[in-house]
């Protein structure tokens, strides 16, 4: 959702790296700052981030910018291979250094990063990430009705459903969940995403002998309905920063069980709003996905049920508004 009293421009910015495209992205991006006389850039993601401040920094000390960059998670783990990793360590190593404040969205985020020696501590300020969780916090009312996605599943109440949310990427890891999943009969598993992956994640869910309990859904377009139905949230990342699909599903008062990964344990707190364990460990998994359908339903509602109160108190939208008006102010005063 966007505030119609505020412009938006777009630049002709791609998730891969594309030369041509990103010279396109820088020059536009110069340009803008430019003729604007914007006063402070905040940049968001690697790419994004990386481009926008070069395109500030290259005005020259006394015309750019006070800049602001926040770290929604780090690509620097992970993601790429070995080279590009560590040249992508170099270049946020660099522009930290060029950069006014940093922003992470954890604790844990922050602290990886500088274990990496980007910036330092006192460029950091945490600014958890803030959510319209307000539809959301209506599932279990008769404003968000349950049966749509059970429906296009052809899947009757009562039937155990954990769902996973997000795209179908390797440092996702859906192959640890759905061999997990083959060792806990009778559970059926909603992924509800897209990517790269997906026909070798329907491959391996065949082989496991889950093609009748896991369901490949696309992208869902009205979460808190999908949210409805699910008996319990599951996210199986190797690597995380902080994970919107856990803030949703805690916030529509669903179990939630994950990997203890980058800043997954500031939106999870084990034992107390939901459960963790290691990431790739199929067996651990399982064993959490049984206590949490199966097993211990009661506790399982006790937990969604204050990871609902908290993350309605930590992640809505009007305290990130705060935190970041907060932070202008300081860089402008």
């Amino acid at each position: 959702m966007t505030d119609p009293a505020v412009g938006v421009l777009h630049v002709p910015l791609v998730r891969p790296v594309r030369p041509a495209l990103d010279l396109d992205a820088f020059v536009s991006l110069r340009r803008l700052e430019k003729d604007s006389g914007a006063r402070l850039v905040h940049t968001h993601m690697a790419k994004a981030g990386a481009l926008g401040r070069l395109a500030a920094l290259s005005l020259g000390a006394k015309r750019r910018p006070k800049l602001v960059h926040t770290f929604h998670g780090h690509v620097l783990s992970g993601y790429f291979g070995t080279t590009q990793q560590r040249g992508f360590l170099a270049l946020e190593r660099a522009l930290a250094k060029r950069t006014d404040l940093l922003v992470a969205v954890s604790p844990e985020v922050r602290d990886e990063l500088l274990e990496l020696g980007v910036g330092r501590p006192s460029q950091y300020r945490v600014v958890p990430l803030g959510l319209d969780l307000e539809r959301l916090s209506q599932v279990g009312t008769p404003a968000v009705l349950a049966g749509t996605l059970r429906s296009r599943i052809g899947l009757p109440p009562g039937t155990p459903l954990a769902g996973v949310v997000g795209r179908l990427v390797p440092i996702k890891d859906h192959a640890t969940l759905l061999a997990a999943v083959a060792q806990v009969p009778g559970l059926h598993l909603a992924v509800l995403g897209d990517g790269e992956l997906r026909p070798e994640l329907e491959a391996q869910s065949a082989a496991l002998g889950l093609a009748g309990r896991a369901h490949f859904l696309g992208w869902w377009e009205d979460m808190a309905t999908a949210l409805a139905d699910l008996d319990l949230v599951v996210l199986s990342s190797r690597n995380e920063g902080t994970p919107v699909a856990l803030i949703e599903a805690l916030a529509a008062g669903r179990p939630v069980v994950a990997t203890d990964v980058g800043g997954v344990r500031y939106v999870v707190r084990d034992g107390e709003t939901g459960w963790l364990c290691p990431a790739g460990d199929p067996a651990a998994l399982a064993t959490l996905l049984r206590r949490a359908v199966f097993l211990e339903r009661e506790n399982a509602a006790r937990l969604a049920g204050e990871g609902r109160r908290r993350a309605l108190a930590s992640f809505g939208k009007e305290r990130m508004l705060a935190d970041y008006f907060s932070i202008y102010q300081e860089l402008l005063a």
